[in-house]
């Protein structure tokens, strides 16, 4: 790709960037890197239709890093409530009173490497887009440009990040580096990219071949497995039984209805059963199974069922939850 070609990016950016909360606009001054190292961490594996509004209101809460890491674990992970992979709200946290404890944010992707929870793309994000630096940042979308523009089926991560950090311009590499994000995001889309209004495509190879679909070759879905669980639902004078889950592992320190472990088997047959929730995670297929039970189970609290929204509770949960009330309104009603 020639240098012509990254101006031309450079110019659809600054006329067609997306205006994001976490953004500045092409050719202001750098956001602030907490707003940076936030979006980015909430972006990952999330959508940005669906970060939008919630990374709102986390910086309304916690306008700062240090207003974040002196924060009490249970209300981060409350809010972070219903964006899933709750191991990032962990790295959060743990991120946050790292870097006030050592004074503030590194400048480089290098340092930025060692914080929890950052990987090389998140490094390199924060690194271009706040301070500056002219590394390659390479996310899903950024990947797929670079593959099409060389019509590589299976690139390497070496050949991807070797094609990005070619085409980065060392004066512009925050600019540059959202301006591939946006055009994977909203023009050279995964299925139908919109070539023709592409400023990349005259020097792409992948048009030209008559199929930029095909690049780079999909991967095949991964088999996911079938774990079973219970959900125990304790209602007493209004209320409802919650824990908090262990703090390492899966859903770790969220707020959850109390229950049996995940297994391979299916629990035995309930009478006492509401209904069942299915759940899909990143490895796993979960079936969880609401049952009511009567006696509190482990250490808790009561919630109040018209509050319930205010535990914190994670997707699994709330859906656990909104069949167990359901069902109790058809028994009030049939009765």
């Amino acid at each position: 790709m020639t240098a012509n070609a990254s101006k031309r990016l450079l110019q659809h950016y600054v006329d067609n960037f997306r205006r994001l909360p976490w953004r500045s606009a092409p050719g202001e001054p750098p956001p602030d890197p907490y707003r940076v190292w936030l979006s980015e961490v909430m972006l990952q594996q999330t959508t940005v239709a669906a970060v939008a509004p919630r990374f709102e209101r986390f910086v309304a809460r916690w306008p700062t890093v240090e207003a974040l890491a002196a924060a009490a674990d249970e209300q981060v992970l409350s809010e972070w409530a219903g964006l899933g992979y709750y191991a990032r709200a962990r790295n959060l946290i743990a991120c946050a009173r790292e870097v006030v404890r050592s004074g503030g944010f590194p400048r480089t992707a290098a340092e930025l490497r060692k914080l929890p929870g950052l990987g090389d793309y998140t490094a390199a994000a924060i690194a271009a887009i706040a301070f500056g630096e002219p590394v390659p940042v390479v996310d899903t979308n950024v990947r797929r440009v670079a593959a099409r523009l060389h019509a590589l089926a299976e690139p390497t991560a070496a050949e991807i990040t070797g094609i990005v950090a070619g085409l980065t311009p060392p004066d512009r590499p925050g600019d540059f580096a959202q301006a591939m994000m946006d055009l994977g995001a909203t023009v050279c889309r995964p299925r139908a990219p919109l070539c023709e209004s592409c400023p990349l495509s005259a020097d792409c190879a992948a048009p030209a071949l008559g199929a930029p679909e095909t690049f780079p070759a999909r991967k095949p879905k991964a088999h996911r497995p079938q774990r079973h669980g219970s959900a125990w639902w304790i209602e007493r004078n209004g209320s409802i039984w919650l824990v908090r889950r262990p703090a390492k592992g899966l859903l770790g320190g969220m707020a959850a209805l109390p229950g049996s472990d995940w297994t391979d088997q299916a629990p035995p047959t309930c009478s006492a059963a509401l209904g069942s929730v299915r759940h899909v995670f990143t490895h796993f297929a979960l079936e969880l199974r609401i049952d009511r039970c009567s006696a509190a189970e482990g250490e808790g609290w009561w919630q109040p069922i018209d509050a319930l929204d205010e535990a914190g509770l994670p997707t699994l949960y709330r859906r656990a939850a909104a069949i167990a009330l359901a069902a109790g309104e058809q028994v009030r009603a049939a009765a």
